[in-house]
């Protein structure tokens, strides 16, 4: 703790003086106090299952498996009689355990309250760390939180005590960072309600993203299902040296497959160049793979892994997985649907952006390139940390940066920032203000892992890159994004002009970690006569009343609600920022439904016309107009429609206001699964063009749904409002369980019929 408080002290010194200052906030700091283990019965992985079952897919695919073959179909329900094939069939999966932030906990645990069962059936955690804003200062906004989410906080506890959730206390840290510090380790197979879950397979972990109903089932004991992930493998040969980071690596792979590459894929790292790597480097790698669309991603066990696992208080579990080490490696031989090759030995920095991840530019080219397109050059802020670049590692690579400049008398150029996480950003930028009104053009450049428009401060006009807290640094300290480290003079208070020497940080700390405060509370061993209030009258909580049933006929004249234009992820569907406090209150948050899309007949956002008044309106304001006068309606979208979080309010506002299908060119994974979750119709045009004939007033009927079944397409006939129509053909990733959702109403709906 003494080293890493030093390493904060650097960075403040270095970077802070004068009119620029530097921000740690709670949560953050909380990062730095490695809490010790938490483990409950039956949370280990049963290396001896594990074997078992891979030995049964082993016999009947008969061929090398990936690791992420062995650990995925070690988990399956019924390894005897599950169909396997990549890309096309549902897995029943059994995974060990749940995690779930704050704020998607909420609505997770009200599902699960809604479900009617008495305790979750594997060992599940609610962690406490979305809802800290960075403002002012650790200590302050640890007690500012506590006290304006007293009541979300009370009922997370008390839910979790009641129902068998073991609760990490505001305080705790990022939830990525405590995953890897006590729950994920070498073949584990765990599911979180946070889109940066995969971070664990940095620790050889199969972790996926999912949304707050595929929880729900895992609680419940239910077998879980994902269709049957592709493997893409990324080959590593050399090693990682000066200023490339393990940032870097994913920034190059993400510029490679771009935002939907890995759509139904794990992404596996393997090769020679892994051993260059830390293990928190491969969960920085891992974290951002969602950026990519992909299920997870993973590395495979080595001495890095086994060494972290030490330092974190689990020699067993290290000495159990050098026992079963052939379990958690590729075998020889194996196949991937694609593979990738990166020599580390020639990889250069790179940093990606603007508003999109995976436009992948060489540090020493993004000058030259931001000049061409008209990008502004000065850097207004650097922002690191985030749940993707927040480790020991990071930290003293940054402060290592800081530490040159402070020597040569150098201070920042930039407002630099310490932070824990893109979602809490806006509130400081907003608080601290660095000059530039809502509009103007301006660039910022962060260690985070999504840079959508406006996601950090709100302004469309803001050009977010990503790069590693290293980059980020020296950056904020030139002022500029026209600034290659490794070959760019900077010049000292003297006058002399001399260059940064390549970062160094120690990947773990010499005399071990400081456990810190106790944060961590576990559930009792019989929480039945428990109580968890939520007041009717309460504007954060909202007990969940079930969706209405299928009708059994096809959906008839549907509204279209509006038709979107370009990239529409989670974020401008269900905006978070000043948001974040409606989590668990479906009706409230709902009144941000869309409000960031951009309207096609107009390219307006949140604004568009109510075809039953002709006057124009928010986005949830007309679909409550709609539903209050008995319209349903449809979403029309583009290519990826719901990348980013995982955040179900996304599908579950659209449920709630009255919507029906979404009909787009293609899907996020995640986003997908969480509409049929729902009760909606995820639908995809058959010929993407199909997009381009669908007109902003139009009216559409769904047919099939009477005989929808698994692989056969549904129809739209679209009703134009000059009289003429078409048809158009949609297809579906529906299997027949999900289908069943769909006529129930809900998966939960279904759930508590089968009760």
């Amino acid at each position: 703790m003494a080293t890493y408080c030093l390493t904060v002290a650097r960075l403040q010194l270095a970077l802070g003086h004068g009119a620029r200052r530097l921000h740690v906030s709670a949560a953050y700091r909380a990062k730095a106090r490695v809490s010790m283990s938490r483990f409950e019965p039956g949370s280990f992985v049963n290396y001896e299952r594990l074997q078992s079952n891979v030995d049964v897919v082993r016999q009947r695919l008969n061929r090398p498996l990936t690791l992420s073959e062995k650990i995925v179909y070690g988990h399956l329900d019924d390894p005897h009689r599950q169909e396997i094939e990549r890309g096309r069939t549902y897995l029943r999966l059994r995974p060990d355990r749940v995690a779930m932030q704050d704020a998607t906990a909420q609505m997770a645990m009200l599902q699960f309250i809604s479900s009617g069962l008495p305790k979750v059936a594997v060992p599940s955690t609610i962690h406490c760390d979305h809802l800290i804003e960075a403002q002012t200062g650790g200590v302050q906004d640890l007690a500012k939180a506590k006290e304006v989410n007293c009541e979300v906080y009370d009922f997370l506890s008390s839910a979790g005590a009641k129902y068998g959730v073991g609760f990490w206390k505001p305080g705790s840290g990022i939830i990525h960072q405590i995953i890897l510090e006590n729950y994920a380790y070498p073949g584990v197979m765990l599911i979180g309600t946070d889109s940066h879950t995969p971070n664990g397979g940095g620790l050889g972990s199969i972790c996926i993203g999912v949304g707050g109903a595929d929880a729900v089932d895992v609680m419940a004991g239910i077998a879980w299902e994902l269709k049957c992930p592709k493997v893409i493998g990324v080959k590593l040969t050399g090693a990682l040296s000066g200023w490339t980071s393990p940032k870097d690596v994913i920034l190059k792979v993400a510029g490679i497959l771009t935002v939907k590459g890995g759509t139904g894929a794990i992404v596996e790292y393997h090769g020679p160049g892994v051993d260059s790597i830390s293990c928190t480097g491969m969960a920085t790698i891992c974290n951002m793979g969602a950026e990519i669309g992909a299920t997870t991603s993973v590395f495979p066990y080595n001495h890095r892994m086994k060494t972290y696992l030490e330092k974190t208080g689990r020699e067993q579990i290290a000495a159990q997985a050098d026992e079963f080490s052939h379990l958690l490696v590729p075998d020889d031989g194996c196949e991937y649907d694609q593979l990738i090759e990166l020599n580390l030995d020639e990889l250069k920095p790179h940093i990606n952006g603007p508003f999109t991840p995976d436009l992948a530019h060489p540090v020493s080219e993004i000058g030259a390139v931001a000049e061409k397109n008209g990008w502004p050059l000065e850097v207004k802020v650097g922002l690191i940390g985030s749940c993707t670049n927040s480790s020991y590692e990071d930290m003293g690579r940054a402060a290592s940066v800081a530490k040159q400049a402070l020597d040569k008398g150098l201070t920042c150029k930039a407002q630099f920032t310490v932070t824990p996480g893109s979602e809490q950003i806006r509130a400081t930028i907003e608080r601290d203000g660095y000059d530039v009104k809502k509009g103007e053009k301006n660039t910022i450049v962060t260690s985070f892992n999504r840079n959508f428009t406006a996601r950090n401060d709100a302004n469309p006009a803001t050009h977010a890159f990503v790069t590693s807290p290293e980059i980020v640094t020296a950056m904020a300290i030139a002022g500029t994004l026209n600034f290659n480290p490794e070959t760019d003079y900077l010049t000292a208070a003297n006058g002399e002009k001399f260059q940064l020497d390549a970062p160094y940080g120690d990947e773990l700390p010499a005399k071990d970690f400081d456990p810190g405060q106790d944060t961590y509370q576990h559930p009792p061993p019989d929480g039945s006569s428990l109580r968890v209030h939520v007041s009717p009258e309460s504007d954060r909580l909202q007990l969940l009343e079930p969706f209405d049933k299928w009708s059994g006929g096809d959906l008839e004249d549907l509204k279209v609600l509006i038709k979107v234009k370009g990239k529409c992820t989670t974020d401008h569907i269900s905006a978070a920022g000043p948001w974040l406090k409606f989590r668990g209150h479906l009706d409230n948050i709902s009144n941000n439904m869309l409000i960031g899309a951009v309207n096609s007949e107009n390219d307006g956002i949140n604004k568009l016309k109510n075809y039953l008044t002709g006057e124009y309106g928010g986005v949830p304001d007309v679909a409550r107009h709609y539903k209050a006068n008995g319209v349903s309606w449809v979403v029309v979208g583009d290519d990826n429609y719901g990348e980013g979080s995982s955040r179900e309010h996304a599908a579950l506002e659209p449920r709630h206001l009255g919507g029906r299908a979404i009909i787009v060119k293609s899907f996020a994974r995640i986003h997908e699964t969480n509409l049929k979750k729902q009760g909606v119709l995820p639908l995809t045009f058959s010929d993407p063009s199909d997009y381009d004939r669908i007109r902003p007033d139009d009216h559409i009927s769904i047919r099939g749904l009477k005989t929808f079944a698994p692989g056969k397409p549904l129809t739209a006939a679209v009703k134009h409002s000059d009289g003429s129509e078409e048809t158009v053909k949609l297809n579906h990733s529906f299997n027949q369980t999900q289908i069943e959702w769909f006529q129930a109403g809900s998966a939960l709906n279904r759930m508590k019929a089968l009760q």
